[in-house]
């Protein structure tokens, strides 16, 4: 059963600076998340990407099944799988085989394909990608439901009497959801088919203000075909950095975010230089970027709850912004400090520990004296040090004769 309160994770495309040695970056994604699984962390999601040099992971398939033998409770999932690059039966087999494998911890994530260069070696044309895409997935759910053989034919795929080997391990079947960016397109496959939502626009220039939008765009195609959407399948993807203080997480990723910026998203992808000349502080000033102490992310993610109206995930967009220690503690900075308020972890800590606190009176009171009565009933005195230290309660100790 699910935890409480909101699930976290990671979105790991990955995002690997040019020049880093791309054997020991794949062995370092996995290491980190052997190291979320040990934080308690929920979720990770692996990308699929065939070009431009950065996100140098093609099958997130090969992740997760490396990842499952090292990992103990974690979820993991493709951050996502671009269906238009491959055949649906395919997938289905291959995730069902990795839910059987990873006993029920496997996710799917769907995508048309974000790199443009990926479609492009491929053969496949831009403006078909979306289309594939809803063709795929409508295939995948029609094959997982394993209520008979599932013929279809279009321009780019057939099957014919297909029907999988093994029914999935999960029930009905794994968790699956669609990328969404700024458009109405993933919201309403996700509608349409009545599965999870992986908000990737949130940390866009207009993304929070958006979520309320696509959220209705998804429950009103989901009545639509007899679906229905929960806000527990909706996931939240930013940059996100955690230090001790707000100056110190601006200063460990500054230069990693200028590189990735402008190496890959403006150079590679072709996308325009942004207008400001300091994007970063301008993300974490409209609330879309997420750098600071935990109090500050804290109240990051409060703000984006707000906006949206309520999500049930939410990931960090892993990268290399930072060194490796400074990336791995602000994890652990974020699963101590920040996990624990969305996820109903200290009510009773904190409830308990103001017990004590209003109580210690007649909670402590008794208990000094019977120490000190230990003392004196053997004949011996009650030493100093004793004193000193039963010295905050003094004034709760019974006075002679009482």
């Amino acid at each position: 059963m699910a935890r409480r309160g909101l699930q976290f994770g990671i979105f790991l495309a990955p995002f690997h600076r040019l020049g880093d040695n791309p054997t020991l970056a794949i062995s370092r994604d996995i290491e980190m998340i052997e190291l979320l699984d040990r934080l308690g962390y929920d979720e990770a999601w692996i990308g699929e990407h065939h070009s431009a040099g950065w996100e140098t992971i093609a099958s997130p398939e090969l992740i997760i099944a490396a990842a499952a033998e090292r990992t103990k409770h974690i979820r993991l999932g493709s951050g996502v799988t671009s269906l238009p690059y491959h055949h649906p039966f395919l997938v289905a087999q291959r995730f069902v085989q990795l839910d059987h494998m990873t006993r029920g911890r496997v996710m799917l994530g769907c995508g048309p394909g974000a790199l443009v260069s990926d479609a492009y070696m491929l053969g496949i044309e831009p403006s078909t990608q979306r289309r594939r895409m809803d063709d795929a997935l409508e295939a995948i759910m029609a094959l997982l439901r394993c209520d008979g053989p599932v013929t279809r034919k279009t321009d780019w795929f057939e099957m014919h009497e297909a029907r999988l080997h093994l029914r999935p391990y999960s029930d009905p079947h794994f968790p699956i959801a669609v990328a969404s960016t700024l458009t109405p397109a993933g919201p309403a496959t996700a509608g349409r088919h009545g599965v999870g939502i992986l908000s990737l626009g949130a940390g866009m220039p207009g993304g929070p203000s958006a979520l309320p939008g696509q959220w209705r765009i998804a429950e009103e195609e989901a009545a639509k075909h007899g679906k229905t959407m929960n806000r527990r399948d909706w996931r939240m993807v930013m940059n996100v950095h955690v230090a001790e203080t707000d100056e110190r997480a601006m200063d460990q990723v500054r230069i990693g975010e200028r590189a990735e910026t402008v190496t890959y998203f403006e150079d590679a992808l072709g996308r325009p230089p942004g207008r400001s000349q300091d994007p970063l502080t301008d993300g974490v000033k409209a609330g879309t970027t997420l750098v600071g102490s935990p109090e500050t992310v804290a109240k990051g993610i409060q703000n984006l709850i707000e906006a949206s109206g309520g999500f049930g995930g939410f990931l960090f967009r892993a990268h290399d912004w930072a060194d490796r220690e400074q990336t791995w503690r602000s994890y652990e900075l974020f699963a101590r400090w920040v996990m624990p308020r969305f996820q109903d972890s200290l009510g009773t800590v904190q409830a308990s520990h103001a017990w004590a606190v209003e109580n210690r009176k007649t909670i402590f009171s008794p208990n000094v004296a019977a120490l000190r009565k230990a003392f004196t009933d053997h004949g011996q005195a009650v030493p100093e040090s004793f004193d000193a230290r039963a010295s905050g309660a003094r004034d709760i100790t019974p006075a002679a004769g009482e």
